[in-house]
């Protein structure tokens, strides 16, 4: 049995966002059907639209930031009750039997995680799943968010993907006080990287293009700011850093951020997710430096980062649109014009 929902996505790469009805899943034992209140606009989903990344299946529906109410439980559910303010992030599933999913990495499943949206659903034989952009979902109790209630609903929902994705780095790599950060970019994923840095007690510098951007960088909660165009402030921080987090979207010059580093240090990409440009070898022998990446969070760690969180009082800074609005937005996005994550108020779609 499946229920037909209100949802909004593209039926091929060169369209538009428009209405669409999709089918939902009846609830089973061990499911969570969620009104979604709100869903954050993540670049990923550009990329899933637009067929970016090639193997996406249409229609579309994105959307994997998603915040509501549980509004129905099967008989098995025992963590959540109608009424609990809850999340959906990147994944509805995973095997659960892996050596990943044993380690709480559900995000490495050696089987394939299930992502929220453009992956085979494993309940309803010949679909896929699709995302927060509609007005409900079904999804597996273990792949379900508590959210603090003392956040903002609609500034939380980008923690479910921007957030977790710079949360986790800062975490693995025990990021702690009095360590010397710097976060590359301040865009979506950078602006939560800073608040998280400082949070955790580390001196946050902001590196960027931009010298305009340093005074919000400064407001997010850095304690400087680095303009990696300035070759004279650069020579200045050369060597000096504990950990860098590398925002950068796209293909970029690796060597200038490298000599940044101290010995045994470690810069994290979590951003550019194609090619880069190569970088001299030197800049990582000569000081047994590390490049590492990192993908969103496992379901516990993602819990961990909700709870900091609330208490902390730590949320996205948003612009809420009505889901009319979306593929404005996404002309917005593409052009950084957004300060810093684009939110849909769902309940403009019931």
């Amino acid at each position: 049995m499946t229920t037909t929902v209100k949802a909004y996505g593209a039926t091929a790469s060169t369209e538009e966002l428009k209405p669409l009805d999709i089918q939902r899943r009846a609830v089973g034992t061990d499911d969570v059907k969620i009104d979604i209140t709100y869903c954050g606009v993540c670049h990923s989903d550009i990329h899933t639209v637009r067929n970016d990344w090639k193997g996406s299946t249409y229609p579309v529906v994105p959307g994997h930031e998603i915040i509501g109410r549980v509004t129905e439980v099967g008989e098995g559910v025992s963590r959540y009750k109608v009424g609990d303010l809850v999340g959906v992030g990147c994944m509805v599933d995973s095997c659960q039997t892996c050596s990943s999913c044993a380690q709480d990495l559900e995000q490495f499943c050696v089987n394939g995680a299930t992502f929220t949206y453009n992956s085979p659903d494993k309940h309803l034989e010949g679909l896929q799943t699709y995302g927060g952009y509609s007005t409900a979902v079904v999804v597996d109790e273990k792949f379900v968010l508590r959210i603090p209630e003392n956040l903002d609903e609609a500034a939380t929902a980008p923690l479910l993907c921007a957030g977790i994705t710079t949360w986790s780095p800062l975490s693995h790599w025990k990021v702690k006080k009095g360590d010397k950060v710097g976060v590359i970019g301040l865009g979506g994923l950078g602006h939560m990287g800073v608040k998280f840095a400082a949070a955790l007690g580390a001196h946050v510098v902001m590196i960027t293009t931009s010298p305009e951007k340093g005074q919000d960088a400064k407001r997010l909660g850095a304690h400087d700011v680095l303009v990696s165009k300035d070759a004279e402030a650069m020579q200045q921080h050369l060597g000096s850093f504990d950990f860098i987090l590398n925002t950068i979207p796209v293909g970029h010059e690796m060597d200038p951020y490298l000599g940044l580093l101290k010995i045994d240090a470690t810069m994290v990409l979590v951003g550019a997710v194609e090619p880069l440009k190569p970088f001299h070898g030197g800049s990582v022998i000569g000081g047994r430096k590390r490049i590492a990446g990192s993908l969103i969070g496992g379901i516990k760690e993602t819990q961990e980062m909700l709870d900091f969180c609330g208490e902390h009082n730590i949320t996205s800074d948003i612009e809420l649109i009505d889901m009319q609005h979306i593929n404005d937005a996404y002309e917005r996005v593409t052009t950084n014009d957004v300060k810093y994550r684009f939110v849909i108020d769902m309940k403009s779609l019931k």
